[in-house]
């Protein structure tokens, strides 16, 4: 066999291999954690692991994108995910199309920092469609140990803190300027290994230190 011939089979075998070890029910476990996820915003939710996708997509964005993504869902990639193997893999067990502009996504997949654009690059939908806008999974280090933000809004009893490591500079105020649009806007994934916590566009978020006075929009 040539080299051609051993790289082809080698990537083949990649873009091929990883996937749920049982597809119909880890998407399933998957699809109600993101559920359970965006019903209650800031709770910590947990994805199936028996997958091993190529590096560096992370194991987590990874269960993601096979719950979510589909032939109808453009994907867009931060420059650090958008290797021929990672793309292979998501062609094969997503069918998905992937974008070079990350406004026309349905679903974006970045790591915080600056390989992630700000958020006003996303689609924020139409006030017709509101629903057509991109849902950005950020990877981020952690989901506790970090700055505490206090969350409120829909599905938040009185007051959620979330203290994920990682998180952009300016996070807070992009949060602002994201949920001001409301009904239109995007809503935010973060994800750290197997877990995950939703941010609807809905969440307002506040820093703790700042106390109330940082709200981050008006209702």
């Amino acid at each position: 066999m040539t080299h051609a011939a051993q790289s082809a089979a080698s990537m083949s075998a990649v873009c091929v291999e990883g996937g749920f070890a049982d597809p119909v029910i880890e998407a399933q476990v998957a699809f109600r954690a993101l559920m359970d996820a965006m019903a209650r915003p800031g709770s910590l939710c947990d994805l199936p692991g028996s997958l091993a996708p190529p590096a560096p997509l992370p194991e987590g964005l990874a269960a993601i994108a096979l719950t979510l993504c589909d032939p109808d869902t453009p994907v867009w990639l931060a420059s650090v995910y958008d290797t021929p193997e990672v793309r292979g893999w998501l062609a094969f067990h997503c069918a998905c199309p992937l974008v070079v502009e990350p406004a026309q996504s349905a679903f974006a997949f970045a790591p915080a920092g600056a390989e992630c654009p700000p958020l006003t690059a996303f689609n924020s939908g139409t006030q017709e469609y509101p629903d057509r806008s991109t849902t950005l999974l950020l990877a981020v280090e952690a989901l506790t140990g970090g700055a505490p933000l206090h969350l409120e809004g829909p599905g938040i009893r009185s007051r959620e803190t979330l203290a994920a490591v990682g998180l952009p500079e300016g996070f807070v105020a992009e949060r602002a300027e994201n949920r001001a649009l409301f009904p239109r806007g995007g809503d935010l994934l973060l994800v750290a290994g197997l877990k995950v916590c939703a941010l609807p566009r809905t969440t307002r978020v506040t820093a703790a230190s700042a106390g109330m006075s940082t709200d981050e929009g008006a209702e």
